[in-house]
């Protein structure tokens, strides 16, 4: 049994790794990009609750964006710290930003989707870009992705940002995030036009306002606390023009401040990710268990087959890491050593997030609780 397990991770990873090489050819990079100093009004979306300490730094360095014309919607939802006094302070400063306070939230609705929505109300803007309020960026961040978006006739642009993190563990927490997000979501395939499979960035998600219109706002999606990820699926079921691209120099955020924040910020959709189905975390366990964990100890059995295979599973699994890593992160790709023990901690953020799902019978996002009930009820159809 456990020949024929490492066999067919071995032709998963060979696959992979492959199909990993030819979709990572067709990632631009942002940095690269001619800008454009000039062109559509922007209309900058943020949606932040109890983000005081971080709003303030994020919109400084996008009001200095060699990038003009600008519009800032800000969206206080229901904060309960001095975030709503840091954007009226904000508004104050340049006559760009309108401030939106959100007092109550509607039924079927979570609260940064409907605060998004009510943002997209209040822009006048041709083209839209909805980031998260702890997001950072490079005075020419705003310029290169207008001029990238305009030279590919786009109607939706995604950037993968620099996530950066300060404690060991944490690192290499994100890093193996970002492995599995890759060969999981396989993020290339936006780019491709005859594939149906999208995706979308929370720190940057540039849309033009009719694309955005085209798949239903942020209403289809109201009950989807993955909404960076379904808005960019809906861009391409609609058979709209969609890149992914990377920025790494150009857009930063500190995703999690520490591995505990990082494990309960993954609360909120891991198991929307899985579907809300029991079924599919256990199919995940096992698959990352038996994939990312087993080969590392069966490399020293006394079964020589088992052993040639496992080392052959290690040479894939580490190319397309170092390929991943060094591609999606700034980290050092020597993190692979501790893959076997961040596949293990990932393994239990999904038992972990699943169970506590279960057990409230919903999310608690940002001190709101979302029931399982009508989460499921409002997954896309």
């Amino acid at each position: 049994m456990l020949i024929i397990l490492l066999s067919l991770t071995l032709v998963i990873w060979i696959a992979a790794t492959i199909d990993a090489l030819i979709g990572f050819r067709k990632l631009d990079s942002l940095e690269k990009a001619e800008a454009a100093d000039r062109g559509p009004l922007l209309s900058v979306i943020v949606a932040a609750r109890n983000e005081e300490e971080h709003i303030v730094q994020s919109v400084r360095t996008q009001m200095i964006q060699s990038y003009q014309n600008v519009e800032w919607i800000l969206v206080n939802d229901r904060s309960e710290d001095g975030t709503g006094q840091v954007m009226e302070d904000l508004k104050k400063s340049d006559s760009r930003i309108k401030v939106i306070h959100v007092e109550s939230l509607p039924e079927g609705w979570l609260g940064k989707n409907h605060a998004l929505y009510k943002g997209c109300q209040l822009a006048a803007g041709n083209m839209l870009l909805f980031t998260d309020a702890d997001v950072m960026y490079h005075p020419q961040a705003f310029s290169k992705a207008v001029g990238y978006f305009q030279k590919h006739e786009l109607d939706h642009l995604t950037a993968t940002p620099n996530l950066s993190a300060r404690q060991f563990w944490l690192k290499a927490f994100v890093a193996f995030f970002l492995f599995g997000f890759s060969y999981y979501k396989r993020p290339w395939l936006g780019n491709n036009p005859r594939s149906k499979t999208g995706v979308g960035i929370g720190a940057f998600n540039m849309i033009s306002r009719s694309a955005y219109e085209k798949v239903g706002t942020h209403e289809y999606i109201r009950m989807r606390p993955d909404d960076d990820l379904q808005l960019g699926m809906m861009v391409k079921r609609q058979g709209l023009k969609q890149r992914i691209v990377t920025a790494m120099t150009l857009i930063e955020v500190e995703w999690y401040q520490s591995l505990n924040d990082a494990l309960a910020g993954l609360e909120k959709n891991t198991f929307a990710g899985l579907h809300y189905r029991i079924s599919m975390v256990l199919f995940s366990v096992f698959g990352v268990f038996v994939s990312q964990v087993v080969p590392f100890f069966t490399l020293f059995s006394t079964n020589h087959a088992v052993a040639i295979l496992s080392a052959a599973n290690l040479v894939f699994l580490a190319f397309l890491y170092v390929m991943v890593t060094k591609k999606m992160t700034k980290f050092s790709p020597w993190l692979f050593f501790v893959l076997p023990f961040t596949a293990l901690l990932f393994i239990f953020s999904i038992l972990r997030a699943s169970y506590l799902t279960i057990k409230r019978g919903g999310i608690i996002w940002r001190g709101t609780k979302y029931t399982l009930a009508e989460l499921r009820k409002n997954t896309l159809r």
